[in-house]
């Protein structure tokens, strides 16, 4: 590194290393950091045995240092992270602050807790932080840190883009593991941190005062400092911990003070983290990627590997070959073998001690998939990055501030055999009506789902809501754990100390802001609480319910609820309803409550003429349902008075004859008679003609196969149109005959070839055949080709 920098301010940076950065013999010693770099904390380890601090202090929010004792307990296994969140007016900011087993942080207090000294952290909270910056920030503007500590300014500068160029590294990662991680284990620690303090030093040069400021750097840094003289007075030799963006920046005498901005409801609490969140190709905004592959690297190191590089490839390898195996794939020995040889290969020519992530990679694509990138040749390395980032999850110790929600979610998931130990995708197949505990877990997972946690999605079963599937006696869930997970639990916390309970709470709220007319959405979130088992929830719905539906005057609204209720009643054994009297009533009183509607829908929107005909075919199916000849009398009676209406839209007087004529109230010939009343009618009524079928088709398509005539009556119709109206009527119709299924077109298709005289294979058969039509295209390509010849096109 120093060969590389002694043309840029090599003698100021030794200088501030020498006297003010690593002199051991200082009260205070500072060390550089990358967040999550093994390197970086291999020569930690040796820098706290040979300083032997009194104390450490270390870059992370100052209101977390209670956090500390849990984190570094035995039970707590990383990654694991800091939680934070607070709400500022309308808007909601959350924060992680994660720990591998290799992160400098980790590693800081886990040394100071075996060496029983204290440590703590100095930097502003999150909150603070965010409230103290300028108003005018995108990043408090649009909330889009995710991890509390942030590289983008370190990696993004302009000396490391030359740098990158000179070195030929494709990116930052790859020239920080080639300089530092690869290189950097083999070097003095002192030389080691004057080369990262180097690196920092000439990227933060890059900025200026007012963009560090706008940032947030100076304000945090001026906190620290602070920090640091109050540990001065206690301590005689303070270890400082913090990343190496900001280590000039805490050297720096600044006269400036700035107002911090306290928050009060700052939530902060101890979570389990993944590799996946955690690898800065996921998003994340600082930090090593591939940490999976790191954590292997820094394991090597712990055993006192000589080339832990090197050990960590051949491990991946191994790895590799047998998961390409598992998924199908077809690999040999071989081409690991070869990759091997290539990994040294390529360290060779890029002048590095062992071959890394970068040589790894690049050894696979090449003997693998020979060099070709393609859809077909991607899932070597596709598998080997999977591998590299790790698929598992940390564990936190138990310990008070563990969030009630979070407990009661994890037991519940053990409970019902729900792995949420890695963060692989998950299969649960329940069987909804053969077993009880089935039931009991498909209700907690749509608790789950319903507080937006993203932890589980139905994939195949009944969708009770939409009133789709509910012939299907399974469900199907695909369900992954993360931190992201947890995090969603937390701030449901507000709603309650178990799913059940936030899941009710939220549901309750929802409930609130609904108009009281609208029962059919009352309705709707009492199917959603009897599903989710929300007994109690569903007590006090019902009642609301039944107010709504009393004071609901909308013929849709009270269909829709209707239908609700009916799908209630019918599951009542699944969802486990003892007291069905009382729900029997409610959707007698509905039903009537609608059916006394019908004859005021004589002049309705025109947009909502589909859906109140599909209301009259459903209430048509419940009235044969019902027992009393009253339902029935006082449905048919309704929709006499409806079709009597002149001006009644087509649409309606088709569903609502085709429904007379099914109860005997009509002829059957009547359908024809009043087909034929719109189809030689004049050119308005014409256009009406698809609308009458739709309606009629929507509740008996059989009439089209009983009455000859109506096929003939449309042929003739169809010969009427001019061409404008053609096309205009064209597009209604196909829309009326898309209720037949396939065997019913066949057999209209019969019956329009007899009217024509003719067979349905041959109306069916193609009007050209297809080698005409190949002749004629090579003929018309020809005569193209020759008139651009003759330049006449």
């Amino acid at each position: 590194m120093g060969s590389v920098l002694q043309r840029e301010e090599m003698d100021q940076i030794n200088r501030l290393v020498e006297q003010e950065v690593y002199d051991l013999a200082k009260q205070v010693v500072y060390f550089p950091i990358r967040h999550h770099s093994p390197a970086c904390a291999f020569h930690l380890q040796k820098t706290i045995a040979e300083y032997e601090p009194q104390i450490i202090l270390i870059e992370g929010p100052d209101n977390s240092n209670h956090l500390i004792p849990i984190l570094t307990a035995e039970q707590t296994k990383p990654p694991v992270s800091i939680y934070y969140a607070y709400a500022s007016g309308e808007k909601k900011y959350v924060c992680y602050f994660p720990f591998l087993t290799y992160s400098p942080e980790y590693v800081a207090i886990v040394e100071a807790k075996r060496r029983e000294i204290p440590a703590a952290f100095i930097d502003l909270g999150y909150g603070s932080r965010l409230e103290s910056m300028e108003d005018g920030h995108d990043l408090k503007k649009q909330n889009q840190k995710l991890s509390y500590h942030d590289e983008r300014m370190l990696a993004g500068s302009q000396f490391i883009a030359r740098l990158c160029e000179t070195m030929r590294c494709r990116n930052f990662d790859e020239l920080w593991e080639r300089v530092f991680e690869v290189e950097g284990i083999r070097k003095p620690t002192r030389e080691f941190v004057k080369d990262v303090f180097a690196y920092c030093y000439l990227s933060r040069k890059c900025y200026d005062d007012a963009t560090l400021e706008a940032e947030g750097d100076l304000i945090r840094e001026a906190h620290m400092r602070q920090k640091i003289a109050e540990a001065k007075e206690k301590y005689q030799k303070i270890l400082v911990v913090t990343g190496g963006f900001h280590t000039y920046g805490l050297l720096e005498s600044r006269k400036t003070t700035y107002k911090i901005q306290k928050v009060k409801d700052e939530k902060i609490y101890p979570m389990v983290y993944t590799y996946q969140e955690a690898d800065q190709l996921n998003g994340y905004a600082s930090g090593m990627p591939y940490v999976h592959y790191y954590e292997t690297v820094w394991n090597a190191m712990g055993k006192k590997e000589q080339t832990p590089f090197t050990k960590s490839a051949l491990s991946y390898l191994a790895q590799l070959v047998k998961r390409l195996r598992e998924k199908g794939e077809v690999v040999s020995t071989a081409d690991a073998i070869e990759a091997y040889s290539l990994i040294s290969g390529l360290a060779v020519m890029r002048e590095k001690s062992e071959g890394g992530a970068y040589e790894l990679q690049d050894s696979v694509l090449s003997a693998f998939t020979k060099g070709e990138r393609s859809i077909a040749t991607a899932k070597p390395i596709e598998t080997l990055r999977e591998l590299m980032t790790g698929e598992g999850i940390g564990e936190v110790a138990p310990n008070d501030l563990d969030v009630p929600i979070v407990r009661d979610f994890k037991e519940t998931c053990k409970a019902f055999k729900l792995t949420i130990t890695t963060t692989g995708r998950n299969q649960k197949v329940l069987e909804l009506y053969a077993k009880r505990s089935h039931r009991e877990a498909s209700r907690f997972l749509h608790c789950v789902h319903f507080l937006g946690t993203e932890f589980c999605t139905k994939e195949a079963g009944p969708d009770w809501l939409n009133d789709k599937y509910v012939n299907l006696v399974r469900e199907t869930w695909r369900y992954s754990y993360s931190s992201y997970v947890e995090a969603r639990l937390i701030e449901a916390s507000v709603y309650g100390g178990t799913v059940k309970e936030a899941a009710a709470q939220k549901l309750e709220e929802m409930m609130k802001e609904l108009p009281q007319h609208q029962s059919h959405m009352l309705a709707k979130w009492l199917l959603m609480a009897v599903v989710m088992g929300l007994e109690k929830l569903g007590e006090r719905l019902f009642a609301a319910v039944v107010s709504a539906v009393r004071e609901d005057g909308h013929f849709l609204s009270l269909c829709k609820t209707l239908k609700t209720l009916s799908i209630l009643h019918e599951q009542r054994r699944l969802f486990g309803l003892t007291d069905t009297a009382r729900l029997e009533s409610l959707v007698d009183e509905v039903y009537y409550q609608a059916v006394a509607k019908i004859s005021e829908l004589s002049s309705p929107n025109p947009d909502e003429c589909p859906e109140i005909a599909e209301q009259f075919k459903f209430l048509y199916m419940v009235s044969e349902q019902k027992q009393a000849e009253a339902s029935r009398d006082i449905f048919l009676d309704q929709l006499q008075t409806l079709l009597a209406v002149p001006t009644l839209p087509a649409m309606l007087e088709g569903a609502a004859a085709a429904i007379l004529c099914n109860l005997g109230a009509l002829e059957r010939g009547e359908i024809s008679v009043r087909a034929r009343a719109y189809m030689f009618g004049t050119p308005e009524k014409m256009q009406h003609t698809a609308a009458y079928l739709h309606g009629v088709f929507l509740v008996g398509r059989d009439y089209l196969f009983d009455d000859d005539s109506i096929l003939s009556d449309l042929n003739q119709m169809i010969i009427r149109l001019d061409y404008d109206s053609f096309l205009q009527l064209v597009p209604q119709l196909r829309l009326a005959f898309a209720f037949f299924g396939p065997m019913e077109i066949s057999m209209l298709a019969e019956k329009v070839g007899a009217l024509f005289q003719t067979t349905a294979e041959e109306m069916t058969a193609p009007a050209v055949a297809e080698p005409v039509l190949q002749r004629a295209r090579l003929l018309d390509d020809r005569i193209r080709g020759e008139f651009a010849r003759w330049n006449l096109i």
